[in-house]
C-alpha cells in the first residue's frame, strides 16, 4: 500500500509540475507588448431589437457615429432566429426596412448583414433541420425576402455544425449563389477551430451525438476551407474560453488566430471574435485579453493573410463606453485604410 501511494503522490506531483510549467510559461509568453495592430475591417453583432423595434432618428445617428468612430465595416443584426421550418414571422423583422433606410443615410458604407441561425437539429434534438432539403428551399426564400428588404448580406450562425456536415456546405453554396447574383456578401459564424483534428474521432466515440449531450463542433482545418470557399466572410466565435488566467486565455486567442488566418486567410475574409460580455465562468476572459491575443497571434504570422481581416464584437449591446475607448486606443491603426473586404 506504501508503494502504491508512493507511486500516487509522485504522479500527483509529476501532474502539477507540469501545470506548473505550462502556467509560467504562458506568463512569460504574455509579457512583452504585442507588435502588430489592428486592422479597419471589423464586424459587430447587433441586438434583435433594431430590426423588431421602433427607433428615433436620433437613435440611429448614435448608431451611425459609433460604427464610424470604432471604423466597424460589417454590422449582423440579429434578424431572426428562424423558425423549424426554415422561416422567420414578419412581425420580427417589422422595422428592418427603417433600419436599413436609416443606415443608408447616417451609416453609407457600412454593410448591415441579417444574423440569421439558430440551434442545427442533429439526432432528433434541436430545431431546425438542415438535413431536409425543403427547409433548406425555406431558408433561402427566407434569405430573398431580407435581401428584398435593402440588407448587405446573410450572416448565418447554425450551431452546432460539426464537421462532417454536408447539408450546411449545400446550403452554404446555393444562398452564395443568391448574394452573388444581387452583389451582396455572405457571412458565416462558426465555432473555433479543432487544436488536434485527430482528437475530433475520439471525441465522436467517447461522446456520442444524443440528447443534448454531443462532442465539440470543431471545424477541422478542410472543413474550414470548404466553409471559406463558399464564404465572402468568416467569423470565427473564438470567446468563451473559460481558462483560469490571462496568459492561458490570451494563448487562446493568440493560437486560433494564427491557425485561421494560415488556414483561410488567402481565401475569405475573417473575423476573429472577441467578448464584451462576461463569460458563465467569468476567470480571465475579457476584450483587453482578447485584443492583446489576437495581436499576438498576428505577431507570429510570416506574412499578412492576402484577404482582409479583423475582429468581430460580441456585442453590440454588452459594450459599454470604456470598452470601446480601450478598443479604439488598442486595436484600431493610426492612418486610414482599406476598409473593403
Amino acid at each position: 500500500m506504501r508503494r502504491g501511494l508512493r507511486v500516487v503522490l509522485w504522479g500527483c506531483a509529476y501532474v502539477l509540475g507540469l501545470v506548473a510549467l505550462v502556467v509560467v510559461g504562458a506568463w512569460t509568453w504574455w509579457q512583452p507588448e504585442p507588435r502588430a495592430r489592428g486592422t479597419l475591417v471589423n464586424g459587430l453583432w447587433a441586438r434583435h431589437q433594431w430590426v423588431g423595434e421602433t427607433h428615433s432618428e436620433q437613435e440611429y445617428r448614435d448608431l451611425a457615429r459609433l460604427l464610424r468612430e470604432n471604423r466597424i465595416t460589417d454590422v449582423f443584426f440579429h434578424a431572426g432566429p428562424f423558425e423549424a421550418d426554415g422561416t422567420v414571422p414578419p412581425a420580427k423583422y417589422r422595422n428592418a426596412g427603417k433600419l436599413i433606410e436609416a443606415m443608408r443615410r447616417y451609416a453609407p458604407g457600412v454593410r448591415a448583414q441579417a444574423y440569421l441561425g439558430q440551434i442545427r437539429k442533429v439526432d432528433g434534438h434541436g430545431i431546425t433541420d438542415l438535413d431536409d432539403p425543403a427547409v433548406r428551399a425555406r431558408v433561402l426564400d427566407t434569405d430573398r425576402i431580407f435581401l428584398d428588404l435593402g440588407f448587405d448580406g446573410i450572416h448565418y450562425d447554425f450551431e452546432p455544425v460539426y464537421p462532417d456536415d454536408g447539408a450546411f456546405l449545400d446550403l452554404l453554396e446555393r444562398t452564395r449563389e443568391l448574394t452573388r447574383a444581387r452583389g451582396r456578401v455572405l457571412s458565416v459564424a462558426l465555432e473555433q477551430p479543432t487544436l488536434v483534428d485527430a482528437a475530433q474521432p475520439v471525441y465522436k466515440r467517447l461522446i456520442p451525438r444524443h440528447g443534448t449531450v454531443h462532442y465539440p463542433p470543431r471545424p477541422t482545418a478542410e472543413y474550414l476551407r470548404a466553409v471559406a470557399d463558399r464564404a465572402d466572410q468568416v467569423a470565427i466565435m473564438t470567446y468563451d474560453v473559460s481558462l483560469p488566467t490571462e496568459s492561458l486565455a490570451g494563448w487562446h486567442f493568440a493560437r486560433h488566430t494564427r491557425r485561421t488566418l494560415e488556414l483561410i486567410g488567402d481565401r475569405t475574409t475573417v473575423f476573429m471574435g472577441v467578448p464584451t460580455y462576461r463569460p458563465l465562468m467569468d476567470w480571465a476572459e475579457d476584450l483587453t485579453v482578447a485584443l492583446r491575443g489576437v495581436r499576438r497571434g498576428l505577431d507570429g504570422l510570416e506574412r499578412p493573410p492576402a484577404r482582409p481581416y479583423g475582429v468581430g464584437i460580441y456585442a453590440e449591446w454588452t459594450t459599454d463606453a470604456r470598452e470601446w475607448a480601450h478598443y479604439r486606443a488598442s486595436w484600431l491603426p493610426g492612418a486610414s485604410g482599406n476598409v473593403s473586404g
